[in-house]
């Protein structure tokens, strides 16, 4: 049986039907996981943030115009709910736990592993020093690869802000990782 489109999907939520609700948040229940713990860094707040996020999602279906594209809709509620989470949380700072780190290929030996675990770390620990919307615009691109026009949708910010949030951003971050050197 064919795949049903993300419209149809929602058409059908918005007339009662929770089976095809089900359908959508299991298509993309995995990408905006990804999203808020690339954004938190902690799996249990991920899953909480993930859970908001569909929750928010169906609530405001009504307001969502079939016509364009479902996802970005979607990650924008994501990447809201993550900010204003890191908000309430002033303090928040991504752990630096093994479960974050890029995997490392076997071809390489101990000590490029190594280098390459040290470099994670200090870059893991640059971005969560980052504030919030600097993280996010980090997020957006370089992890879920967003086009900037995608990036200025996603956050509902101008196109200019999100080129300057990308610029401060990366600036900041190669002072620091420039300093850990």
């Amino acid at each position: 049986m064919e795949n049903p489109s993300d419209r149809s999907l929602v058409l059908r939520t918005k007339r009662g039907e929770l089976e095809a609700y089900g359908d959508l948040v299991r298509r993309y229940q995995g990408l905006v996981f990804n999203v808020c713990y690339r954004m938190l860094g902690d799996p249990h707040d991920a899953e909480d943030l993930t859970q908001e996020t569909f929750i928010r999602v169906h609530s405001h279906l009504d307001s969502y115009d079939c016509d364009r594209p479902f996802i970005p809709w979607a990650r924008r509620i994501a990447v809201n709910l993550c900010l204003n989470y890191i908000n309430r949380n002033r303090r928040y700072v991504l752990p630096l736990d093994d479960e974050f780190e890029l995997a490392v290929s076997k071809e390489r030996g101990p000590e490029r592993a190594q280098e390459d675990h040290e470099r994670n770390a200090s870059l893991r620990q640059a971005i969560s020093m980052l504030p919030a919307n600097y993280r996010a615009v980090i997020e957006l691109r370089h992890f879920q690869e967003l086009s900037y026009l995608e990036i200025s949708k996603a956050l509902n910010i101008p196109l200019s802000d999100v080129k300057s949030h990308l610029f401060r951003a990366r600036k900041s971050l190669a002072q620091r990782i420039a300093t850990d050197v």
